[in-house]
């Protein structure tokens, strides 16, 4: 099977990088925002951000029709600069945070899986982002 082209999404935050990465990386925000849509939600979400630690967020339909364990381990964290990981079924993940001028760029690069179409999940991917970004703007305001 062809190796399928990774995907990235990316968005900018009008917050300092300290704000972002702390939005990013608590799960009390991650349940806040980890959603494609206000159709779904994250009612759980754990994070050891470091090197080698692990982290888990659970993502449901509201209704009930479907759910699934967002988790992976962390391959590599530098505070407020990058994060990677492999998640469970060995895609790689990284996000870059650059901030500039008080707001803080954030792109994250991943490897599609094969089940969806990569437009679809880069809408998705774009979809939580923006709600990420959405979400940590009202935080900062």
């Amino acid at each position: 099977m062809a190796q399928l082209e990774r995907i990235t999404v990316e968005a900018t935050v009008n917050a300092p990088v300290a704000n972002v990465w702390k939005a990013w990386n608590t799960p009390g925000d991650i349940m806040q925002w980890n959603t494609p849509d206000p159709s779904w939600h994250c009612p759980s979400s754990e994070n050891d951000l470091r090197t080698g630690g692990k982290f888990k967020n659970r993502m449901e339909a509201k209704d009930g029709s479907f759910g699934f364990d967002f988790e992976g381990v962390y391959d590599n964290v530098e505070l407020h600069k990058e994060i990677s990981y492999t998640m469970g079924d060995g895609r790689k993940v990284t996000t870059l945070f650059t901030e500039q001028d008080g707001k803080t760029h954030v792109a994250t690069t991943f490897d599609p899986e094969t089940e969806n179409d990569p437009e679809f999940q880069k809408q998705g991917w774009q979809a939580i982002l923006e709600n990420f970004v959405k979400y940590t703007e009202s935080a900062n305001s």
